[in-house]
């Protein structure tokens, strides 16, 4: 049985995961292109090797990070989102961007 440690609900079975995608920086949603745009949405580097990927539990709907080796499927360490995001982004409906604290 493979555990993965949710940073909110400690040690779970993994069939209690969902795999979210690769984790990317989100381009500037004002600045970018269309071609850019696309990438950040639907392409993943699928690189081997560390990479951080989005999880989510699934009882308790929280989404969280988590360092895997894509060759060797060891999960290095999983963290809160809050290690990453700083800040709120607020997409208006006029498409403006405003941040805050």
């Amino acid at each position: 049985m493979k555990i993965m440690h949710c940073p909110l609900n400690g040690p779970r079975n993994i069939s209690e995961f969902t795999y979210g995608g690769e984790y990317k920086p989100m381009p500037d949603p004002r600045q970018c292109s269309d071609s850019e745009w696309a990438d950040y949405v639907f392409n993943s580097d699928n690189r081997a090797g560390l990479v951080t990927e989005w999880w989510m539990h699934n009882a308790s709907s929280y989404w969280f990070l988590a360092e895997r080796h894509t060759v060797t499927d060891e999960i290095i360490r999983t963290f809160d989102p809050k290690e990453i995001f700083t800040q709120r982004i607020d997409f208006g409906a006029d498409g403006s961007k405003e941040t805050t604290a």
